[in-house]
């Protein structure tokens, strides 16, 4: 809780993250069901979620004077490059694998971000967080159930985790271009990105989504609800919540996607990919919460005066 945050509105703001990490962890199931390809379910998320975004930043008065902050427009339009080049290989990455496991091995994500910014940036990176990322990684290997490329080397499942570990790269890169540019109006920038998807993909379409069929509804709530409704829980919960309750909530989404996975498409994880998950729960929070190690405390001792 922050200190300008009552535990009223505490609980208000983790109902609102809880529900949008629920949400969120339905995505795969929604592009699968839909029976499109990637780069035609990215579409339809950024249009009808660009759509929602802006009916919502008209009527809350969000995107006043948007059009005179240049700076954040160049800045949305690069990172909304990422983001959306981002949703595509990870789409395409779980249609070669699993909604699982390319879940599992996208939560790289959180590391990418760390190591971009300590060699673009020049950001301070604390040796604990190098072993936590370490860790994660590891996590991410293990996710990928190793035994199964060694034994069958799928080639379509080898291309559908290299895919997904370029997913995670994009979204690294593109997180961090936005948590740079995107502190003041995060709503702001998320719409934009968005509008540069619908830009980005338009002519890349498949023309075959123009019949009537369950899919619209499908690819609509694609764009409604995890582009839209999504994000505007986030953005409205965060503020009024410290850093340790949205890192640790935040695993509420690949659990849940874990979980429709197998309830749904019978995806049962092997025990070496429930070990990674471990892995990189534990990696997350290690570098996201600033967890010490003991060799580090004790180092930091011998250097204290």
């Amino acid at each position: 809780m922050t200190p300008t945050t009552s535990p009223g509105d505490a609980r208000a703001a983790l109902g609102q993250l809880l529900l949008g990490e629920l949400l969120i962890g339905s995505v795969g199931v929604f592009v699968h069901e839909s029976g499109q390809d990637a780069v035609t379910a990215v579409f339809y998320r950024c249009l009808f979620g660009g759509l929602f975004l802006l009916a919502w930043g008209l009527a809350r008065g969000h995107l006043r004077g948007l059009l005179q902050e240049r700076v954040l427009l160049r800045g949305a339009v690069l990172s909304g490059v990422l983001l959306v080049l981002n949703w595509v290989a990870l789409f395409a990455g779980m249609a070669r694998s699993s909604i699982g496991v390319a879940t599992l091995v996208y939560h790289f994500f959180p590391f990418v971000m760390l190591i971009l910014a300590a060699l673009l940036q020049g950001e301070r990176t604390r040796p604990a967080d190098l072993a936590w990322t370490l860790l994660g990684f590891v996590g991410v290997a293990c996710s990928a159930d190793p035994a199964r490329l060694w034994r069958d080397a799928d080639a379509s499942y080898l291309i559908g985790i290299g895919l997904t570990l370029l997913a995670a790269v994009l979204c690294g890169a593109s997180l961090l271009m936005s948590r740079k540019i995107g502190k003041q109006r995060p709503f702001a920038l998320v719409m934009i990105q968005c509008w540069v998807g619908v830009a980005m993909l338009a002519g890349f379409s498949s023309a075959g989504v123009f019949h009537v069929g369950p899919h619209w509804a499908w690819l609509l709530g694609l764009g409604v609800i995890h582009s839209g409704i999504v994000y505007v829980l986030f953005y409205s919960a965060y503020p009024r919540l410290p850093v340790v309750t949205i890192a640790v909530v935040a695993f509420v989404y690949p659990l849940v996607t874990l979980l429709l996975d197998y309830l749904i498409y019978g995806h049962r994880l092997a025990p070496v990919q429930l070990a990674g998950l471990v892995l990189i729960v534990l990696g997350t929070l290690g570098v996201n919460l600033k967890w010490r190690l003991g060799w580090s405390r004790r180092r930091e001792a011998v250097q204290s005066p």
